[in-house]
C-alpha cells in the first residue's frame, strides 16, 4: 500500500502511487492544481497549492489548503475506508 500524505504544504511531492491512492490528477476536478504541478520523470507528481508561498494569515491562501484537503480526505486520514 503506498504512503498516503499526512498532511498537505505550499509544495507537495507525492509518488505515482500515492497519488493513484488519492485519485490525482482528475482532469476536471484537478485543473487550477494541475496548472501549479509537474510530473517526475518516475511519474510522481509535485503539486504546489498557491502561486506564492503558503501564507495562512493571506484568506486566498487559506481557502485553498481547504480545498485541497476537501479534495483528498485521505490526507491527513480523514476518509472512511
Amino acid at each position: 500500500m503506498p504512503e498516503i500524505p499526512h498532511r498537505l504544504g505550499w509544495l507537495n511531492y507525492w509518488s505515482a502511487a500515492a497519488a493513484e491512492a488519492i485519485g490525482f490528477p482528475d482532469p476536471v476536478r484537478d485543473a487550477d492544481l494541475l496548472a501549479r504541478s509537474r510530473r517526475t520523470a518516475t511519474g510522481g507528481w509535485v503539486v504546489q497549492l498557491t502561486d506564492a508561498p503558503l501564507d495562512l494569515d493571506n484568506l486566498a491562501h487559506l481557502d485553498a489548503l481547504k480545498r485541497a484537503y476537501e479534495r483528498f480526505p485521505e490526507i491527513g486520514g480523514r476518509s472512511i475506508p
